[in-house]
């Protein structure tokens, strides 16, 4: 049985979120966390040191959404609160 695209697509997101979180923690000590994934949009929160962080905004454009568009360059990422 085939698995949906939708499904497939999310998967994937998810894991590219997790290693992204990962390397953020690592060397910065934030969080990204997938939240969810509907009609190209992916939510996702970020957390830890990336709290109150005057450089949140280049961390969210540039890191994730960045790196979330090289892979699924129709994806719109967005930050929930």
């Amino acid at each position: 049985m085939a698995i949906p695209e939708a499904v497939r697509q999310e998967t994937q997101l998810r894991h590219l979120i997790e290693k992204l979180s990962a390397y953020i923690e690592q060397y910065h000590g934030g969080t990204v966390d997938f939240v969810s994934f509907r009609e190209n949009t992916l939510e996702v929160k970020l957390g830890g040191a990336c709290l109150n962080c005057p450089l949140l905004p280049a961390t969210l454009h540039g890191w994730v959404a960045g790196t979330v568009h090289q892979f699924f360059p129709d994806v719109n990422v967005v930050e929930i609160k």
